[in-house]
């Protein structure tokens, strides 16, 4: 969410705000405004928007009691009552991640969870190897700003035999803190307050946020299924002249569409005539099953205008290291390397001497991570059609999106509630991926990044309990 999906950061330092007093029940998690709004209706949200006794976490909690010891009257913590929790505006909006709800609920319900994208199985011996090997060797403190200049050297070498494109590995790659950081230092480095950067719905939630802190006008367009193409008379009627860039994630979360060599070459074309850029977030590229990948920057003229961000963690199921990149020319790397510098300055040290091992892994390496995936992808599909899903296709990624009203639930929150409780499986509902919630009320994600025997579990329990109405 590809880089990360869930703020259980944000959970852990606010645990103990979540107690007001030893008689009430706190509520941890709550769902943005505009997607409360579209499903008030929810069992989920009418048990969670008891304002009186279950304050809205991280937006609505009234009040922190810390009581002193009546017996000390040195006790150095403040009794501090009835203070709300503050939230700059342009964040208001954001809660806490569906992700973040979906899986307490899978742990609360013992639930088998395809909801949230990270692997259940770890990376390959020979990575882990490499950083344990880095730690001894003592590359344990500050790296260079913008990355170890192996790594970059490794990004670089990576990029030109992906893509055919040489590039300075010193002035054009910029090592962040996960694609995720990629992604903020982009847009805060590049985007100005007003300027109109498009996206293309459903999208990682990280993207609006993030372009919400830069006080950017999000403008979109949505990929609507079977195959989520895009519509290219709204984008261009949707282009203006402050537009400032599009984003696009191909493959993409949570769809499984991969942009079409003419999808890209008609964007490429849009953004030259309109002197656009181009936010390219690839993370699944070596997760493409049904196309190759191609990537924005390799076409004619697209290079000078395209941020490519990319990480570590989906291709070596490592996403709890968090390294990621940003390949740009000189000039638009000022401004990524500029917001870097104030948001983490570096990533860290020994685990970019062993993502350097992991770039440079064989092309074996790469060809069987896909045959496994295929295979995972394979059982999962197959069990949701048997199950009675419509499922739609899937051409990278590992995520998988099906239509879920053949079982009669009234929108994807109360379906995958229903799921979880009922059921024992956790999916993703999509709505939050839409700026209009309701274009994605149909839809649900699963994902396959899990071992044999779990989504071979997952299937068999969704046989027997779910049933079509």
């Amino acid at each position: 969410m590809q880089a990360a999906e869930c703020t259980w950061t944000h959970f852990e330092m606010l645990r103990p705000l979540c107690f007001k007093s030893p008689s009430t029940t706190p509520l941890i998690f709550n769902f943005s405004k505009h997607f409360q709004k579209g499903y008030s209706g929810s069992s989920f949200f009418r048990s969670n928007r008891r304002i009186s006794n279950y304050p809205s976490f991280m937006a609505t909690i009234s009040s922190v009691s810390t009581h002193k010891d009546p017996v000390s009257t040195h006790d150095a913590t403040p009794n501090i009552t009835h203070q709300p929790v503050q939230v700059a505006k342009r964040l208001e909006k954001f809660k806490t991640t569906i992700f973040t709800q979906m899986s307490m609920l899978a742990i609360k319900h013992g639930a088998i969870n395809l909801g949230q994208g990270f692997p259940n199985f770890d990376g390959p011996d020979f990575v882990k190897e490499a950083a344990i090997q880095a730690i001894k060797d003592g590359k344990n403190q500050y790296a260079r700003g913008y990355g170890v200049p192996d790594f970059n050297n490794a990004i670089a070498a990576r990029f030109k035999k992906d893509t055919g494109l040489v590039i300075d590995p010193e002035k054009e790659v910029t090592v962040t803190s996960g694609c995720t950081e990629a992604i903020a230092a982009t847009m805060l480095g590049l985007i100005n307050p007003g300027d109109e950067v498009i996206l293309f719905a459903p999208f990682y939630d990280s993207y609006e946020a993030t372009l919400s802190m830069a006080g950017a006008k999000v403008k979109c367009i949505t990929l609507r299924p079977p195959d989520f193409a895009v519509p290219i008379d709204e984008l261009k009627s949707t282009i203006s002249k402050n537009t400032r860039a599009i984003l696009i994630n191909t493959p993409h979360n949570p769809t499984g569409k991969m942009f079409s060599r003419e999808e890209l070459n008609t964007i490429a074309s849009l953004c030259i005539e309109n002197d656009v850029l181009v936010f390219t977030d690839e993370v699944y590229d070596k997760l493409a099953f049904e196309m190759d990948h191609i990537s924005m920057a390799s076409l004619p003229g697209m290079y000078e205008r395209t941020v490519t961000m990319n990480s570590l963690g989906k291709t070596f199921s490592l996403t709890g290291w968090k390294i990621g990149w940003a390949i740009a020319p000189p000039h638009l790397t000022w401004g990524v390397r500029q917001a870097h510098s104030f948001l983490t300055f570096a990533t860290s040290t020994p685990m970019q001497y062993a993502a350097t091992v992991a770039l440079q892994a064989p092309d074996s390496y790469f060809a069987e991570l896909k045959r496994d995936y295929m295979a995972k992808k394979a059982i999962l599909v197959q069990g949701l059609k048997d199950v009675g899903f419509k499922v739609f296709p899937s051409s990278g990624t590992y995520f998988v999106v099906v239509d879920h009203t053949p079982f009669g639930l009234e929108n994807d929150i109360a379906f995958c509630e229903y799921l979880i409780k009922e059921v024992g499986v956790v999916a993703i509902p999509t709505s939050v991926f839409y700026l209009n919630p309701e274009d994605g009320k149909n839809l649900v994600r699963f994902t396959f990044c899990k071992d044999e025997e779990t989504l071979r579990s997952a299937v068999e329990r969704m046989k027997e309990k779910l049933k079509k109405k």
